[in-house]
């Protein structure tokens, strides 16, 4: 392949989508380190409780139409790093608990096309509860090829028709990360937009990411007759942009289409799809569309198109909810119904209002953004209702501790105890990940400035437990000074000696080992 630099190549089968799977299939759960693959803005608790909202919505129309002895399957596409999953459960499970009424029993399965991702999340300390509960079950699946679900926790295979209940798919960072074809409509006709790529010198010693970095696209256009024929699958979409476009390149899911076909037949009762990606489903923003840009991020990812999502399944019968009052800006959320009157899913139609219309994730991350520019000119009331507002995410609360840290001063005891609260709020729905950040540490230290000694002690001890070949003398004098004024003079003893052998010189932690020695007052 290095020897000829230039191959010309059917976009969807372009070696792009090889390097794709083979970069995920490389890298596991690294792949979502540190953001190198972005995943907050489709995994953080905001867009998560309003997939819960919409599921528990799902369930209780079911209920209401009586059926409540058959589980639930919501089957999660493209899994990856296992963050949304988590926190949809956590939600899920919250307001089954709260809502106390009778509901069909579920259960969630991750998917991803990474076998490193299917393992990494079977032995996750988060996801271990809802595994012991029967809620998870994991599988690898192929988009492209895939007709069954191999479950490993279950050890049981889904075949097509095995499902009575509707599946519930949810597809996020999906439709626009899998093979697509690329079209032309100019003239009344249909191009397939062919791609030559010029290969890098040394292409195959590349790692993945490498070489789609270092590659080079560029398109030439032949006529397409075959997309025209009445007997291609797809005709009516494609007819539709023959009609309405013009000098218009499209990209077309065709895998992302069969895909939704084949998992359809699992189930006898139709299914219900809840999706987001950086895509359209309006058709007008594809007219004048220029050719399409990869978006470098060790993988890549393309803008999804998902207006033929809509338009096929429409014409099948199906509801398909987008937002109609205001246009999307970073990422789009849709529900497609396709169910025997899907009129009928009020509660689920009335969960997208409220949590995708009215105000939802894409809002929410347009307000991030702005909140990350300005944290440092809020107050302490508004740092904290925005933490709340998205559900006590980590991320904000890494982002802005030593902002908090500065305003204790003038902080109120309600404000004080809002924070601990909101401590133990984002501890029990946290979902560690490879990261360069330790929340316990950041929590802990937090707590103590706040005289909160005995929560201090708990996240400051789950810290050093956790990394104890990093401890730090300032963290070991705070666990000192924490069991010191809880009355465990024993254990204050041990810390402050520990804090001692790394910084012999320290003054305050001398002092307090004089005083803990001396049976005198330390503070």
């Amino acid at each position: 392949m290095a020897e000829n630099k230039q191959q010309r190549f059917r976009f969807s089968e372009a070696p792009i989508w090889d390097l794709q799977r083979a970069y995920y299939e490389e890298e596991g759960m690294k792949a979502w380190n540190n953001d190198q693959v972005p995943q907050y803005i489709t995994s953080n608790p905001m867009i998560a409780t309003a997939y819960a909202e919409m599921i528990f919505g799902f369930l209780q129309d079911l209920s209401v139409k009586g059926s409540i002895s058959e589980p639930v399957t919501i089957l999660e596409l493209g899994a990856g790093a296992g963050r949304l999953a988590f926190h949809v459960l956590h939600k899920l499970c919250e307001l089954r608990d709260y809502a106390g009424i009778v509901l069909p029993p579920f259960r969630y399965v991750m998917t991803d096309l990474a076998l490193k991702n299917v393992t990494a999340w079977a032995s996750h300390p988060a996801l271990q509860s809802f595994i012991q509960q029967g809620l998870l079950d994991f599988a690898r699946f192929d988009a492209v090829h895939d007709t069954k679900l191999n479950l490993v926790v279950s050890e049981t295979t889904i075949q097509p028709g095995d499902l009575k209940q509707p599946l519930l798919i949810v597809a996020n960072y999906f439709f626009d990360s899998i093979p697509q074809e690329l079209i032309y409509v100019g003239d009344g006709k249909i191009y397939e937009c062919d791609v030559l790529v010029e290969f890098p010198e040394n292409f195959n010693q590349l790692k993945p990411s490498e070489a789609l970095e270092k590659m080079t696209l560029n398109y030439e256009y032949r006529l397409a007759p075959e997309y025209e024929a009445e007997t291609y699958p797809y005709y009516d979409v494609v007819a539709l942009y023959q009609q309405e476009l013009e000098d218009s390149h499209i990209l077309f899911p065709t895998v992302g289409l069969r895909c939704l076909e084949r998992l359809s037949q699992l189930s006898r009762s139709g299914f219900l799809l809840i999706t987001a990606d950086k895509g359209d489903h309006r058709m007008e923003n594809w007219k004048f569309a220029d050719p399409p840009r990869l978006i470098h991020h060790g993988s890549f990812s393309l803008t999804a198109n998902y207006h033929p999502i809509q338009h096929m399944f429409e014409q099948r019968g199906a509801l398909a909810l987008f937002t109609t009052s205001h246009h999307y800006r970073d990422i789009n959320v849709g529900c497609i119904f396709m169910l025997e009157t899907p009129m009928n899913y009020a509660n689920t139609r009335l969960a997208y209002r409220r949590f995708i219309e009215r105000f939802g994730p894409d809002d929410f991350f347009s307000m991030k953004e702005w909140v990350d520019q300005r944290i440092e000119t809020m107050g302490l009331q508004h740092i904290l209702v925005f933490w709340r507002l998205g559900g006590y995410d980590a991320e904000l609360f890494i982002q802005c501790t030593k902002f908090i840290s500065s305003l204790l001063p003038e902080a109120s005891d309600e404000e004080m105890l809002d924070i601990q609260s909101g401590i133990h709020i984002m501890w029990s729905s946290y979902y560690a990940m490879e990261q360069r950040y330790d929340l316990a540490l950041d929590a802990g230290l937090l707590l103590f400035e706040m005289d909160m000694y005995e929560d201090a002690k708990w996240f400051l001890e789950t810290s050093i437990h956790a990394d104890e070949d990093e401890s730090v003398s300032t963290v070991l004098y705070c666990l000192a000074v924490c069991n010191y004024e809880l009355g465990f003079e024993e254990a204050a003893l041990k810390y402050i000696r520990e804090a001692l052998v790394l910084e012999p010189e320290d003054e305050e932690a001398l002092a307090l080992l004089k005083a803990l020695s001396e049976g005198e007052q330390a503070f």
